[in-house]
Formats: C-alpha cells, sequence, structure tokens
C-alpha cells in the first residue's frame, strides 16, 4: 500500500524549498506526494510566477482570504482539514515558519496525523519575531525533524527531540539552486537595469524593525546617501516597503538619490542571478543569507539576531544592527579585500530533498 503525504506550502520562500519534492518522490514508488498551497502569497509576483518557473504542480489550492494571522491560521485549519479527511495521509509535511506552517501543524495535531517539519530546529531566540513562534510550536507538534544546520540539531534536544525523531538532511533551498543554475545564468536581468558583474551592492528590506516607522525608512535613505558616492546600490523594494515610504511621504526623496536603481521584486531566475554577482548584499532576510552562503557572496544582516548562525559561523554572513558608519567600514573591508571567506555548510550538496524522502520512506514503513 502506498503512503500518502500531503506537503503544505503558502509563501515564496516556502515554494523555493520544495521545488524538487514530486520530482524525486517519483522514483519512491511506494510514496504518494500531493502538494497543498494555501494560497498565503497569491499574486503574480509573490507565488504565480514562482510556481509556473519551477514547474510546481498544485495537487489542491485553498484560496485563502487576505485577513489578519488569527484569521488566515483558522481558515488554512478549516479548508486543509477537509483535504486531510478525504486524503487520509500517512504523513503531513510542513516547511520554514510562516503562518501557513504553524496552521498545516495544528491541523496535522488535532486530526493525529504524524508530522513532518522542513527547516526544523532554527532559533533566532527573539520571541517578538512572529516566525520565532511559529518555528518553537511547529517543532513541539513535529514527529519528525528535517534540520538544515547543526544548529537545529542541539536547539531540538533541548526540547526533548530525541534522536529518532531527528534527521539532518540538509537545506532543501539550495537544492534549487543547484538544479536551476542554468536558468539563473541566462536571466537577461544585469542587462535589463544595466548592471555589470561585481559592480553593484543588492539591498533588500522588509522587516517591520527596518521598515515601518519614519525613523527607519530615513536611516535607510541615509544608509544609500553615504554609500552611492561610491557604489551603485540595487535596492529590490519589497511592496511592504514602497508602501511604507509612500505612506511617509519619503519614496521621491528615496527615488533621487544618484547611483541608486530601484527595481521591483523579480523572479527566482532573475533574483539569484544578482545575488550572484553582487559585491555584496545588505538585507534583512533570513534566505538571502544562506543563498549568499552558498554562493559565496558577502552579505551584511541588518538585525539583531540570525536564526541560520551557521551562516556567520560558517558562511559569508556578518551580522549587524543596522549602524550606517559601521556598515560603511564593512563595505569598505569587503572592497579591499579584507572581508572574511566563507565556507559551504555540511550537506548543502543539492540533495537535501533526495534525503528528505529516503527519510520518510523509511520513517512510514
Amino acid at each position: 500500500m502506498k503512503k500518502r503525504i500531503i506537503l503544505v506550502v503558502g509563501t515564496r520562500p516556502n515554494f523555493v524549498k520544495v521545488t524538487q519534492f514530486k520530482k524525486i518522490a517519483n522514483k519512491y514508488p511506494e510514496l504518494d506526494l500531493k502538494i497543498v498551497h494555501t494560497g498565503q502569497h497569491y499574486d503574480e509576483k509573490m507565488s504565480n510566477i514562482f510556481l509556473k518557473q519551477f514547474n510546481i504542480e498544485v495537487d489542491y489550492f485553498l484560496g485563502i482570504s487576505n485577513a489578519s494571522a488569527n484569521s488566515l491560521i483558522g481558515e488554512i485549519i478549516i479548508k486543509l482539514e477537509k483535504i486531510v479527511t478525504d486524503f487520509k495521509p500517512h504523513l503531513l509535511l510542513c516547511v520554514g515558519d510562516v503562518n501557513s506552517t504553524l496552521a498545516a501543524a495544528i491541523c496535522a495535531n488535532k486530526l493525529n496525523i504524524k508530522l513532518g517539519h522542513i527547516e526544523s530546529g532554527l532559533r533566532s531566540l527573539d520571541r517578538a519575531m512572529p516566525e520565532e513562534i511559529n518555528r518553537i510550536l511547529t517543532d513541539e507538534l513535529s514527529d519528525i525533524c528535517f534540520v538544515t544546520e547543526k544548529s537545529g540539531l542541539q536547539n531540538l534536544k533541548n526540547i526533548g527531540k530525541t534522536n529518532s525523531q531527528i534527521a539532518f538532511v540538509g537545506n532543501t533551498m539550495i537544492d534549487t539552486l543547484v538544479h536551476f543554475t542554468k536558468e539563473i545564468e541566462a536571466s537577461p536581468i544585469l542587462e535589463e537595469i544595466q548592471q555589470k558583474k561585481g559592480t553593484y551592492i543588492l539591498v533588500t528590506m522588509h522587516r517591520p524593525r527596518n521598515v515601518d516607522s519614519k525613523e527607519a525608512l530615513l536611516k535607510i535613505i541615509d544608509l544609500f546617501k553615504n554609500i552611492a558616492p561610491k557604489n551603485n546600490i540595487v535596492f529590490s523594494i519589497h511592496p511592504r516597503t514602497k508602501n511604507s515610504f509612500i505612506k511617509f511621504n519619503l519614496y521621491s526623496q528615496l527615488s533621487k538619490i544618484k547611483n541608486l536603481t530601484i527595481i521591483a521584486p523579480q523572479n527566482y531566475f532573475s533574483f539569484q542571478k544578482l545575488i550572484k554577482y553582487a559585491f555584496c548584499v545588505i538585507t534583512d532576510s533570513g534566505g538571502i543569507q544562506e543563498e549568499t552562503t552558498f554562493l559565496q557572496v558577502p552579505c551584511i544582516t541588518l538585525r539583531e539576531n540570525t536564526e541560520r548562525p551557521s551562516t556567520i559561523n560558517e558562511g559569508t554572513n556578518i551580522l549587524m544592527s543596522f549602524d550606517t558608519e559601521k556598515i560603511e567600514s564593512v563595505i569598505s573591508d569587503i572592497s579591499e579585500g579584507k572581508s572574511k571567506k566563507g565556507s559551504i555548510p555540511e550537506l548543502w550538496d543539492g540533495n537535501a530533498t533526495e534525503r528528505v524522502l529516503r527519510k520518510i520512506s523509511e520513517f512510514l514503513i
């Protein structure tokens, strides 16, 4: 009898982590894997274009409404319950740390379905982050925890997970980078925005602390004005960030900065090419810390903490508070060849999805 699996995704970062699952699941005739898309991100730039590029076949689409976190989680649980009841999976897999992740975990728990968590064990130790609460609760409910980096192993043991519940598999997001190397290289984005390889700083900002107040936005403008005389800047502006600049009547001031190119969110292939050929990256993203580490591109992460310490301990990532002078100093070090030389963490080799499914096959016997 085939073992039935439901894989739940909901956001753009989730999609990047599951691109190889259906293809590799086909190698396991004993597994029947279906993908459920909650619809947490569902528009052309944040969802559709990624699904099309990755050729991800979605089996069920929940079509949730754009509501508060509580309403969103509740709606997912209700709609997912019907699919689980009909399909009767032996395992439900959830990904990452978004609201769709937590909703799927609660649904599995209440329906007495075994739960697997991909990207398990990551911790920022900052409970003010909604994602941290999602990670903690999802890991507590999980029967099997798939770990991307070694810090996750100890974090899971600290909450009482046994060795049989923990699988160190590597990073499925890196599988996507490896698999789509040719498509990334073929992107014409550098020509489109008139940038040369290795000559620009790529910037992304979207976390509330960095973009939700006028004071925070003025700090971004000040940073750009200080580094623009010596550096081209490519600012991939998140819709949340753009709306904030407009709300506080600062977008015009931002757009007038010399040597600053503002671009809309890009498809996956284009954005990865921008990362690959950047002089350095400035971000507050989680996943970009990992992508820059794998691509060996210097990364400055403007946060007080990170749930991905391997990118600092082993990779190219530098974690720091938003201090313009310190950021300028790091950029200067990078330009003078003084930046740290990172290495690629263990098992970030493009085969993590294979290890996940192999473990699931063994787990469900």
